[in-house]
């Protein structure tokens, strides 16, 4: 069956969802910032992908959502659907996650990706120096249960420095955005569940990592300091993006 022609799951956003905020994004990356976007080519055309960013400021969702070349459903810690941005998040296709481990948005995100679509994950799940030191198995296990490729994305210029965690940066500043190639993931013959995820979380972990340090050094931009010790997360579907 054609990714066009199945039927999305229960509780999966509908496309127009996307369609209608994307040019936020887009005015976000253009008109208020000087957004440079690489690697746009190295997303597939169809089928389902997961978009795999580093975390380094609120506005990583955003602006990765802006400049890919496909529209996605990001993962949301689900704090941030209440009153007014909630709704705003919602209608935007975006995705609550609980933090401390939900795997509901799991099996929603599973079934956007059946459907074809795509997924956005800061695997990170909590801003710090955005090196991909570690990850949360979530990613892994979407790409383990599904037929969707992770694309690495490098975030850079969100936050510089010793700028702190909540920081914005300033309209007119430059950013970059850099899509990687698309990695494939599966099973292997007599491989137990645990051991897959390990392998996976890891591969995903050195190919966003070595991206990212390739895109430091292309771009001129570097990354932020840390401003607390980067903790691996265990969590089976580990923390989302701290913002859309």
């Amino acid at each position: 069956m054609s990714d066009s022609a199945r039927m999305p799951g229960a509780g999966v956003p509908g496309s127009w969802t996307t369609a209608w905020s994307r040019p936020v994004g887009r005015f976000l990356n253009n008109i208020v910032y000087r957004t440079s976007v690489t690697g746009r080519s190295n997303v597939p055309a169809a089928g389902p992908v997961i978009f795999a960013g580093n975390h380094i400021s609120f506005l990583d969702g955003p602006v990765m959502f802006g400049a890919s070349p496909r529209p996605m459903h990001i993962l949301v810690k689900k704090e941030m659907f209440k009153g007014f941005l909630g709704r705003v998040l919602k209608a935007s296709g975006q995705l609550p996650v609980d933090r401390a481990g939900d795997r509901s948005v799991l099996q929603l995100s599973k079934d956007v990706l059946d459907a074809g679509r795509c997924v956005g994950i800061l695997p990170e799940g909590t801003r710090g120096s955005g090196t991909a030191a570690g990850i949360s198995n979530g990613v892994a296990w979407l790409a383990l249960n599904s037929d969707a490729v992770v694309v690495p994305v490098a975030i850079l210029g969100t936050r510089q420095g010793g700028e702190h965690l909540d920081s914005i940066p300033k309209p007119g500043r430059r950013l970059h955005v850099s899509f990687g190639q698309p990695l494939a993931l599966g099973r292997k013959p007599e491989e137990t569940g645990r051991a897959s995820m390990d392998r996976a979380a890891t591969e995903i972990r050195n190919t966003l990592a070595a991206h990212i340090r390739d895109t430091v050094r292309l771009s001129g931009l570097s990354l932020p300091s840390a401003d607390h010790p980067h903790q691996r997360t265990t969590a089976v579907a580990g923390p989302p993006a701290d913002h859309h």
